[in-house]
């Protein structure tokens, strides 16, 4: 149970890391990765939630979550592409 707990706590500080890129990223492009590696540690946490929890319905959340996250990522890519 301790180990799971480290595994939050390391991802959830990532997560603040990876929000402070997303925000504060130089070029469009760096806050697009921010955004995208933010969204990937938000389904593992989710993941690992539903482990600890024994819950399989949070597996589904996490499915759909990384669904909408990867159309959100293209989407918002090729507006930044077109505008440069």
């Amino acid at each position: 149970m301790i180990f799971e707990q480290v595994i939050l706590w390391v991802l959830a500080i990532l997560a603040v890391a990876l929000t402070l890129r997303a925000v504060l990223g130089p070029t469009p492009w760096d806050r697009i990765l921010g955004f995208n590696l933010l969204s990937a540690k938000i389904v593992m946490i989710i993941a690992i939630c539903a482990f600890i929890l024994k819950k399989s319905y949070l597996l589904d959340v996490a499915l759909i979550y990384s669904l909408f996250s990867f159309v959100g990522t293209v989407i918002i890519a090729r507006f930044v592409e077109k505008r440069d």
